[in-house]
């Protein structure tokens, strides 16, 4: 039954359901997709908190014993087995080999971060000589578009959308204003249509074409973090080159959540951070993507030593022999206990391909708009009754795994009573869930938990 993972989920969900003779609700539902997945013993690298380990957990309702059903890997990932094993191996080196250790062991502290570069291109889609490791995601996207966003009196607009996520908005008005301009003129702010909330591929495309010959650089999220909006990345790149602008994406909630293809749509560059859907741990090491076709042509702004070809960097010079591309943008040595952690989790990924996670996604989140539509669509016969609207797109073109959930009553004590129960997920006020079950370790009866939870957490939020 392999196949079911390429039908539409709600004709998965009924092709199941007829085959068990049960209801599409059922949890045997569930049951039956986990034994069919390829997938389902990555899980089994990751640590998933116990439902008692959770602060909010009020164990008075649920076994505290169980694992929490935990949706939130959009925020910060589960953390890999073998972090901790890494992290001790360079703790150990440090006491016993102390200053030899950046040249020897299994990850030499002076170029550790490259050894992994190779793994993360796969998951990006990129060459390996395109990606870099270093700093966090903001620190990076300043570095790319000190060099990338070169404004003139004539061409001078970043374009953006609206809502973006507040790093990428303040460091985009920095930038701004560092080149002497001013963001009320100079920032392009792409806002849904009236009545709805994401953006229209259509109207992101018309806009560059109106406006492009003004435009420096088209930035946008991969995914939007709000709405989890994916955006036609390659559409939008090849419309921005076509008015001569830079495109770039900020991909933190995109990368190990969806197929990328950095390389082949010739994105001029990227960034992202790694410990949401990457689980590198809280502020793990960020990375950066530039084209090769810029290798020779985009140099950084700003220089540090770790910039510098590694054949001659410890000869001292002081004689840049600047690092091609994405490369010669790294400034200082990686800390090498981040490194270990993101190590852990992308020989996982290894284990498998963007493609199989994908393929496994699109049917995990699908199951959760069933069940979520199933049970919390507005219903006019019964007025007082909770309600559900995902403002996520429904086409999963359009979505990674998050499905943001906006409900029609207050959100803030449906969220404590689903806290209560074991449930790990993201609220934004007012109304809003962001619930990602990620591919990579989350289960279809980690979806159907959450549904039965969230009935008893709404039953109990209007008492």
């Amino acid at each position: 039954m392999d196949q079911l993972f390429d039908l539409d989920p709600t004709e998965a969900v009924k092709k199941v359901s007829g085959l068990l003779g049960c209801s599409p609700t059922s949890e045997k539902v569930a049951e039956y997709f986990d034994e069919n997945d390829k997938l389902r013993h990555l899980r089994g690298n990751f640590l998933v908190p116990k439902i008692a380990d959770l602060p909010p957990s009020d164990l008075s309702l649920v076994d505290g014993s169980e694992e929490c059903i935990y949706l939130c890997g959009n925020s910060l990932g589960l953390q890999p087995k073998n972090a901790r094993k890494y992290l001790e191996e360079e703790l150990d080196n440090w006491a016993k080999l102390a200053v030899h250790g950046h040249t020897i062991g299994s990850r030499p502290w002076a170029w550790a971060e490259n050894n992994l570069e190779d793994m993360m291109a796969k998951i990006v889609g990129a060459k390996t000589e395109e990606v870099a490791l270093m700093n966090g995601l903001t620190v990076n996207l300043h570095l790319l578009m000190l060099s990338f966003y070169k404004p003139t009196s004539t061409r001078h607009k970043i374009l953006l959308e609206d809502k973006a996520f507040p790093s990428d908005h303040y460091a985009i008005e920095s930038q701004i204003r560092l080149r002497g301009f001013e963001p009320a003129d100079s920032m392009l702010l792409l806002s849904p249509r009236p009545g709805e909330h994401t953006l229209r591929t259509e109207d992101i495309l018309d806009v560059i074409e109106k406006e492009g010959d003004a435009i420096a650089v088209v930035m946008f999220g991969g995914v939007q973090f709000y709405t989890g909006q994916l955006f036609d990345m390659q559409a939008i790149t090849k419309a921005g080159h076509r008015k001569g602008c830079f495109v770039g994406f900020d991909c933190a909630h995109a990368v190990g959540n969806v197929e990328l293809k950095l390389h082949d749509w010739e994105v001029d560059f990227a960034c992202w951070c790694s410990y949401k859907y990457l689980n590198s741990g809280a502020g793990g090491l960020a990375a950066a993507f530039i084209h090769e076709k810029h290798k020779d042509t985009i140099k950084p702004t700003l220089l540090g030593w770790w910039g510098h070809n590694l054949n001659t960097r410890f000869q001292m010079t002081n004689v840049m022999e600047l690092q091609p591309g994405v490369n010669g943008f790294r400034l200082s040595n990686q800390p090498i206990l981040l490194v270990c952690s993101l190590q852990a989790s992308l020989e996982v990924f290894n284990m498998t391909s963007m493609q199989m996670l994908r393929r496994k996604s699109v049917l995990l989140t699908g199951y959760l708009e069933y069940l979520i539509k199933h049970y919390y669509t507005e219903d006019p016969a019964q007025p007082n009754k909770p309600y559900v609207q995902i403002i996520t797109p429904s086409d999963p073109k359009h979505r990674g795994c998050q499905l943001s959930l906006s409900f029609s009553v207050p959100i803030k004590k449906v969220f404590q009573e689903l806290e209560k129960r074991g449930v790990a997920c993201d609220m934004r006020e007012p109304s809003v869930l962001r619930v990602a079950p990620a591919p990579l370790y989350n289960s279809f009866r980690d979806v159907h938990r959450f549904i039965e939870t969230l009935g008893k957490a709404l039953a109990a939020s209007s008492t």
